[in-house]
């Protein structure tokens, strides 16, 4: 779910926070992409022309493996070096969630049921797209097609937003890859959006800063959480009658979800009243949910679950080749001819030893990769007269 109008809030507020690339603009970069949010994204859109899954002869959905391969490939043929992170247990705030969600889907079946004879096709799509659930086996599929690819991943012991901001943060990768906001409230320096998309969409890489996000919008990154939270994520219930632009507002000037809630509630009490003298119900305002644990889910931001990435070693292996043929076309029935020629490919790119971005030649003293980053995101920009704007890529 990710959280709740945060785009639209940093564009509208911190508009130089986000830059759109071309795939190509970040050749040389590793990347660590949520390979849950990806799975859950090749399930929905990779689909034949009628818009069923892809399957395989037995029956088996392999459009999973198709986005996978190809997308990877995709990336590495650019110059890239992605890896990928799954997801590990849900915090028990999360549970509760997906809990929610299955019972979704499951409404979802029964409402297909009822309009199966209905002509509106977009509506029947929709409902179908809601049922989809990644299942274990399809996270065992992906994780053996990219041991066979040479691409390193890891299982995150909970959020894989989460790991992959630790791995971004600590230098390891450039960035983090997810559809899913939160990862910049995990605190990833930079996220990337779109980058598992398809070519054909022609959706450019969305690259989103956090300093220049928070220095645009006047945040501290404590008050971002609370934001974020305000506006809705994947731990907690929204707060009805806030919308992201009340919600910015009211942090912006209370500070901090504790003062936000006290005002809140001091203002509806005093409405109730007003109502209550006049003789009227009180009209409808802002409702907190009963069960709120507000501080739970911001420990959960500020202290998450993950492996320290100077625990981890990434290392990009030449591909098994026959091992792929037999795995994707043996067992799941893709074209043995197309398989070999992205095996070819991926082992070229992964085979030849790449050269160097132009800005890896300018590190600062000490050669930290968090130092080099915060050298080039505190020069001057335009505009506002804030700092924070990323450094132009050079060619």
């Amino acid at each position: 779910m990710g959280i709740k109008g945060l785009t639209s809030l940093i564009t509208d507020e911190a508009p130089e926070a986000i830059k759109h690339h071309d795939i190509k603009s970040f050749f040389g970069r590793k990347v660590a992409i949520d390979a849950s949010m990806s799975l859950y994204q090749f399930l929905i859109a990779v689909r034949q022309g009628d818009g069923q899954q892809l399957m395989n002869e037995s029956g088996e959905t392999t459009s999973h493996l198709m986005g996978f391969f190809y997308r990877t490939l995709r990336m590495i043929e650019h110059g890239m070096k992605p890896m990928y992170v799954f997801d590990g247990q849900p915090p028990d705030l999360k549970k509760k969630v997906l809990e929610g969600r299955f019972g979704k889907r499951e409404e979802a079946r029964e409402e297909e049921e009822e309009e199966k004879d209905i002509a509106d096709n977009e509506r029947l799509d929709q409902l179908a797209r809601r049922q989809v659930r990644p299942t274990r086996q399809h996270n065992e599929e992906v994780r053996q097609l990219l041991k066979l690819m040479g691409i390193p991943c890891v299982t995150s012991p909970s959020e894989a937003e989460a790991q992959c901001a630790e791995l971004c943060r600590a230098g390891k990768v450039y960035a983090a890859g997810s559809e899913d906001m939160d990862t910049l409230t995990f605190a990833s320096p930079i996220l990337l959006k779109h980058l598992t998309f398809s070519e054909q969409k022609k959706m450019p890489v969305h690259e989103v800063h956090l300093q220049s996000a928070l220095e645009g919008m006047g945040l501290t990154m404590d008050q971002f959480i609370d934001l974020c939270i305000l506006l809705g994520c994947d731990y907690m219930e929204p707060v009805k009658g806030i919308g992201p632009k009340t919600a910015f507002k009211l942090i912006k000037e209370y500070g901090s979800i504790e003062a936000v809630k006290e005002h809140l509630e001091e203002r509806e009490e005093e409405k109730r009243k007003e109502a209550e003298k006049k003789g009227k119900d009180k009209a409808r305002g802002v409702t907190f949910p009963e069960l709120w644990p507000y501080k739970e889910a911001r420990e959960i931001f500020k202290h998450p679950d993950v492996v320290k990435a100077d625990d981890m070693e990434l290392k990009w292996e030449q591909p098994d080749v026959e091992g792929l043929v037999k795995f994707l076309c043996t067992d799941k029935g893709f074209s043995e001819d197309r398989v070999r020629k992205g095996a070819d490919k991926l082992s070229k790119a992964l085979g030849q030893k790449q050269q160097g971005r132009l800005d890896g030649f300018f590190k600062p003293a000490g050669g930290a990769a968090s130092a080099k980053r915060k050298a080039e995101e505190e020069k001057p920009k335009a505009g506002k007269g804030a700092k924070g704007a990323p450094a132009k890529k050079k060619k």
